[in-house]
């Protein structure tokens, strides 16, 4: 199943890449690192380096997703959106392998 990337998302990725002028072959990678107030954060990151051997590329709306195989484990089936609102603006995990999470969004427990 690996990570989706919303149509709202991907389009909000595809202006941050134009706005930072980045290379067309730009890929977003979307991670796990320890940390966070539930243990794990979500990373998202612009990187051009693509292993065969451990990660996982994924096309969404025009985006390419790259996930390394630790990650994926954490993140298989998550879906990351873009909020636009009054309140918060950002990116959103929908994430079915959290158990609990925090009030902020960015950091889960697996």
């Amino acid at each position: 199943m690996g990570v989706i990337l919303s149509e709202r998302a991907a389009e909000e990725v595809k202006k941050v890449l134009k706005d930072q002028n980045q290379p067309g072959e730009t890929c977003l990678r979307v991670r796990v690192v320890g940390g966070g107030c539930s243990g794990f954060s979500y990373d998202l990151r612009f990187d051009n380096t693509f292993d065969e051997a451990n990660d996982s590329k994924y096309e969404h709306h025009g985006v390419t997703v790259l996930v390394d195989k630790k990650s994926a484990l954490y993140l298989d089936g998550t879906t990351v959106d873009f909020y636009d609102g009054l309140e918060k603006r950002g990116f959103t995990f929908e994430n079915p392998n959290a158990v609990k999470s925090c009030g902020c969004g960015s950091s889960f427990q697996a």
